[in-house]
């Protein structure tokens, strides 16, 4: 009993088993391959058909959105035939169709009866088709023949060589129109991104010329497409009168770019691009910012504003490297860097040509004013140095004071002597330079500097000196220095 029981289990296990394999065989000979393609082509034959028998006579419209009714199509078929590999590899499980199936073969039926409802519509105009074809049996034979040549033409364009071609040719279409889609998309997002960055542009840059003092703006920043590509316009305002950046030189008498900005004004606005363009730069943190000789050609009362935007921009770079010719400019800028974070560097002569060493900017930052102090106080509080050297310091020291105290008094090329006699004859009166007491002091130390100057000692350089009096005068020196 078991072994018949076995036998015919068996044999409709075997028919179970074959039964599913030939489901979805059926399933796939029927929905796969090339049946959907062939249900494409033969929706645009009936479109085409369509387009022609339209002239004669009422067609009904073929509506058909083929793509989504190959989504749809490759939606339930692959939902089904899911469902038939599932009972296959477990042909004594009980399975059902998922409601994703049910709900995918639902929507596939709906395509079906819409197309079987076109379908007979489509049929019942074969009527009115061949009422058209026994009138045009009378026709012109001409006409006719071209309908003939038409017609030929249209069969030959779904032979399988020619449709292949066809599909081709559509395929590449429908990419080139999707490019010029994305293109038009990319133009559109440039578009918009110009109209904000273009003014944020214009007034970063104007106010980094402001603050280096620049005597111009620009103004009527714009953009436009050419031949070569995106390109960017503005005026330069000086004095209330714009000067267009793109417009060649007008002649004599007439402003330009050209013959407007000095060589300084040009790096300024070089300057402020170059900022304006960093503030832009979403990545900074993580950048290394290089600028070389940043106050080449740039005007004196605009150093400072450099040194002041570098700083700033190594608040915000990774590393900022300056390359400079100007000593000055370096020592400012060094400073008022983070003296845990900055390097100094300079290239110089060797025997082999050149080399790269550490800089002492401390030593290259004292200037000769602050030399001699140092060297009139190490004498007074320790009595180091060469006496003479001292003797002679007095006067420079006096001067150098005095140009800073009474620039407007005693400018550049203007001699002690001079200065000395102006301060006694305004003495007591509104323009008064020096009181009595601070002037008759500046006379009685340059009385005793001038033993030690050529100009007023040709024996200068054999003057007799005391230690003890000119420890004293050293100390009066100093001290008229700190009025």
């Amino acid at each position: 009993m078991i072994g018949h029981y076995r036998a015919y289990f068996s044999e409709a296990y075997a028919a179970l088993k074959r039964t599913v394999s030939d489901t979805l065989g059926v399933v796939n000979r029927a929905h796969g391959g090339d049946v959907p393609a062939g249900f494409e082509r033969a929706v645009r034959v009936a479109i085409e058909r369509r387009q022609f028998w339209s002239r004669f006579c009422e067609v009904a419209e073929v509506n058909l959105d083929t793509a989504a009714i190959a989504r749809d199509w490759r939606a339930a078929r692959e939902a089904v035939t899911a469902q038939l590999a599932a009972k296959q590899s477990a042909p004594v499980e009980r399975l059902e169709l998922s409601g994703e199936t049910r709900a995918r073969v639902a929507a596939f039926n709906g395509h079906r009866d819409a197309i079987a409802t076109l379908n007979r519509r489509l049929q019942e105009v074969n009527q009115a088709v061949a009422v058209v074809k026994e009138r045009a049996a009378g026709a012109n034979s001409a006409v006719l023949a071209d309908d003939v040549a038409r017609l030929k033409a249209v069969r030959a364009r779904h032979m399988p060589a020619t449709a292949a071609l066809c599909d081709d040719y559509l395929q590449e279409r429908a990419a080139k129109e999707a490019t010029e889609q994305e293109r038009d998309q990319t133009k559109a997002a440039l578009e918009r991104h110009r109209t904000t960055v273009f003014p944020g542009y214009q007034t970063a840059i104007n106010l980094y010329l402001q603050r280096f003092n620049a005597g111009f703006r620009l103004d009527s920043v714009t953009y436009a497409d050419t031949r070569g590509g995106p390109s960017c316009t503005y005026n330069v305002v000086i004095n209330d009168t714009p000067v267009p950046i793109g417009i060649a030189d007008l002649g004599p008498g007439n402003p330009s770019f050209r013959n407007t900005l000095s060589a300084g004004d040009r790096n300024t606005l070089a300057l402020a691009f170059f900022f304006a363009s960093l503030d832009q730069n979403a990545g900074l943190a993580n950048k290394v910012v290089v600028i070389d000789d940043p106050i080449s050609s740039l005007d004196e009362h605009r150093a400072l504003t450099t040194v002041q935007e570098i700083r700033r921009l190594a608040q915000r770079a990774a590393q900022v490297i300056i390359l400079s010719h100007n000593k000055p400019f370096l020592c400012r800028l060094w400073e008022g860097a983070d003296s845990t974070l900055r390097a100094a560097l300079e290239v110089v002569r060797d025997p082999s040509g050149s080399t790269v060493r550490a800089w002492d900017v401390d030593e290259d930052s004292i200037t000769e004013h602050d030399r001699r102090d140092a060297r009139l106080r190490d004498y007074l509080t320790t009595g180091t140095g060469e006496m003479r050297e001292v003797a002679r310091s007095i006067r420079l020291h006096l001067e150098a004071f005095l140009r800073v105290a009474r620039p407007e008094h005693f400018p550049p090329g203007t001699l002690l002597g001079s200065f000395r006699n102006a301060c006694r004859q305004r003495l007591g009166t509104p323009q008064e330079i020096l009181d009595g007491a601070a002037t008759q002091e500046l006379d009685e130390l340059v009385e005793y500097a001038n033993r030690f100057h050529h100009d007023t000692n040709p024996a200068w350089e054999t003057e007799a000196i005391n230690d003890g009096e000119l420890r004293g005068y050293v100390e009066r020196a100093l001290r008229f220095a700190r009025r």
